[in-house]
């Protein structure tokens, strides 16, 4: 197995017994890589795409060009809940029968985000308000957060994976390592005689991944998590990682170096522009600017939430309130 392509198939790059099928994005991403290994009894697939009729068409085309049916597929593997990975794990299950395999965190987020009455929408909407988010931006938000649902249904039945665990992907066992951060419960799977790892967004060439702070309590320091999981995974010998999104690469632990670096001065950025009080929301534009689709917007403030968070605990800011919006400033 090496890391440049060997055949192209359409929208099929094969890397060695690693089909790597490009699954579009309606976001500036365009697409998330999704991943066909061949087993003794069918094929593993590894995060099938957010569900649009895009994506639908692209694996119908992909599984004709293999000359695979629905029925060769025999499991479905996540390497984390959000959409663009999760989407189409039902819509899978349907066709194929196949389980689908997460973890227990990532499961517990799917029920949170989109299951019965979407109880993370009201969640991220108050902490938003209070992170100083305008009013007729908010009422935006929760329109764009209630669309996504129809992008992940029908919801899979899924079984849990546990850290540690030996998972089979195609035809080899895979350890299944923890690397929370980009998403809490965000798994990695590694196979050492061949050091090739699964890497999902833990680790992603050329762009860094988003780390979000999401409301409840399950994660409050989700930038500490997400540093400390970069340590664990660096620290594991990696010829080639195959990412969620852009092409396979092989220097995971120079990359890892290269995002932890990056935080850091991230962080110093955002605490020198709190020399006077100010929300979370006001660094957020100082910081990615005032040209962001909602969207992005969402997820720029999350993460610079996180980051404020990771700030704060290290007693680098300070935080007040104030008419109930939260205010921070250079400790």
């Amino acid at each position: 197995m090496d890391g440049s392509p060997s055949s192209r198939q359409g929208s099929v790059t094969k890397h060695g017994d690693v089909l790597q099928i490009k699954v579009p994005l309606p976001f500036p991403l365009r697409w998330v890589n999704s991943y066909l290994l061949p087993g003794e009894s069918g094929w593993t697939l590894i995060d099938p795409g957010l569900r649009t009729e895009a994506a639908e068409a692209v694996w119908t085309s992909a599984l004709a060009e293999l000359g695979l049916g629905y029925s060769d597929i025999d499991r479905i593997v996540l390497t984390h809940h959000h959409p663009d990975h999760y989407g189409l794990a039902g819509w899978f299950q349907e066709r194929t029968g196949a389980p689908v395999l997460m973890s227990r965190s990532g499961l517990e987020q799917t029920r949170l985000l989109w299951g019965d009455g979407q109880p993370m929408t009201q969640r991220m909407l108050a902490l938003f308000r209070r992170e100083g988010m305008p009013e007729e931006l908010a009422q935006q938000m929760e329109e764009h957060m209630q669309g996504f649902v129809a992008s992940v249904s029908p919801q899979p039945e899924v079984t849990v994976v546990e850290a540690g665990e030996r998972v089979r992907l195609g035809r080899e066992e895979y350890e299944a390592i923890e690397t929370p951060g980009h998403a809490a419960g965000h798994l990695c799977f590694y196979h050492a005689e061949t050091a090739v790892m699964f890497c999902g967004d833990h680790v992603l060439p050329q762009i860094s991944p988003n780390v979000s702070y999401l409301p409840g309590g399950i994660d409050e320091n989700p930038l500490a998590s997400y540093l400390a999981s970069l340590e664990t995974i660096r620290r594991y010998e990696v010829r080639l990682a195959f990412p969620g999104h852009r092409e396979p690469f092989g220097h995971l632990q120079q990359r890892a170096d290269e995002l932890i670096a990056h935080h850091a001065e991230r962080l110093e950025a955002m605490r020198s522009k709190l020399a006077e009080p100010a929300t979370a929301y006001h660094v957020c534009r100082a910081t990615f600017g005032e040209r962001l689709s909602l969207h992005q917007l969402r997820f720029a403030l999350s993460e610079t939430i996180a980051h404020l968070i990771w700030l704060r605990e290290a007693g680098k800011l300070t935080e007040s309130v104030r008419e109930g919006l939260v205010y921070y400033r250079q400790a």
